[in-house]
């Protein structure tokens, strides 16, 4: 089964958290953070959301920073996914 997020919405998966800190602190899954970064597994096909056009500046494969809180989370195949508008993406990571 595949997921094609309609409008503006992305279909993101989560990158694993660090396990490491830069220090060498090892970390237990209690402290690890909910990931922000993602990379892009689906995108929408932009146009008209709220009368007005959007393209998307998003494409598959792209490594991305999101909005802590944003999304709604679905798993499919026992993967986890995250689907957000293209207006909780803050960047894009070269």
């Amino acid at each position: 089964m595949k997921l094609r997020p309609l409008g503006d919405r992305v279909v993101i998966q989560h990158l694993e958290a660090q396990e490491v800190t830069k220090s060498g602190i090892i970390l237990t899954g209690a402290a690890k953070e909910k990931p922000e970064e993602a990379v892009v597994v689906a995108v929408g096909p932009g146009g008209l959301v709220d009368g007005e056009k959007v393209e998307m500046e998003v494409k598959v494969g792209d490594k991305i920073i999101y909005s802590k809180y944003a999304g709604t989370e679905v798993t499919m195949d026992n993967e986890e996914y995250v689907v957000v508008r293209q207006e909780d993406i803050l960047a894009i990571v070269e």
